[in-house]
């Protein structure tokens, strides 16, 4: 799942898809998708819509499949998982943008599972409730001290076939373009064949929402950005690259770059359309 904008991520993600990031010397999804090949796993699709052509490269570099998502700026991850329906059986979603620690794809996994990290504390993420046997039995959105859905899922072929026919039915609702696939798992959880909560460590699975998140991973990007962006910006103020932070879009309706900073403990906001900063 590779058709995103990312638009949390900003500035970066205006020059480059958040999967194609270099993350500890490596590229995102290029990561990804040597560890899948160490398991086994040599039949890999990738669905693209923002940027698209900046991942051409990977078909002939790591013999992938590319599939184009010409709907990514209008749905959400629907209008990816509708693009490739016909190839799900044993097969794993996954998500370009995740950094895997170890090889979490080497476990042969023998039924359905959607994995999960654990947080204490209120959260706004898609939280699990699990039978005694691991098996999810709810999915609340937003929660306080649990297990919250992120990184790869595996659908097991009896998942994927019944999960075909549904999604195949309730895509033809507008409602159900607009939303993601899991509130789709979530809405027939209890006809779907069973899917098993599966727990890592915060360790293993990491997700970057932001450049400051990503600075605490790979402190290469405190000082470095790689943002064309960033880097004009420091040199108009006359500041250092590790001083800006706490980057925010701004919602507007214009084909440009709208967003707020940190810098000194004072907030700016970036518009490029006129190439002005102004204090906030």
């Amino acid at each position: 799942m590779a058709a995103g904008s990312a638009s949390r991520f900003v500035p970066l993600s205006a020059e480059i898809p958040k999967g194609l990031l270099e993350v500890k010397g490596e590229i995102l999804i290029e990561r990804q998708i040597k560890q899948l090949k160490e398991a086994g796993v040599e039949d890999i699709t990738i669905v693209v819509g923002y940027m698209a052509e900046q991942f051409m490269y990977l078909k002939d570099k790591h013999h992938v499949n590319i599939v184009m998502n010409t709907d990514y700026h209008k749905y959400n991850n629907t209008s990816s998982i509708i693009k490739v329906l016909d190839k799900l059986a044993d097969t794993y979603i996954c998500s370009s943008d995740n950094y895997f620690v170890k090889n979490v794809f080497k476990e042969n996994p023998q039924q359905s599972y959607y994995s999960s990290l654990y947080t204490k504390g209120s959260t706004d993420e898609y939280c699990l409730s699990v039978d005694d046997e691991d098996n999810i039995i709810n999915v609340t959105i937003g929660g306080h001290d649990s297990w919250y859905m992120i990184g790869h899922v595996y659908f097991s072929k009896d998942f994927s076939e019944k999960f075909k026919t549904i999604m195949g039915f309730e895509y033809q609702k507008e409602s159900t373009r607009y939303g993601y696939w899991e509130d789709v798992y979530i809405r027939y959880l209890s006809i779907l064949p069973k899917m098993k909560i599966h727990r890592y460590g915060k360790e293993i699975i990491r997700e970057f929402d932001s450049i400051d998140e990503l600075r605490t991973f790979d402190e290469s990007y405190i000082c470095d950005t790689r943002s064309s962006v960033l880097k004009h910006i420091s040199s108009k103020i006359g500041c250092k690259e590790s001083s800006l932070s706490c980057f925010r879009r701004i919602p507007h309706s214009g084909d440009y770059l709208l967003f707020s900073f940190q810098l000194d403990g004072n907030r700016y906001k970036y518009n490029e359309y006129d190439d002005s900063i102004i204090l906030l």
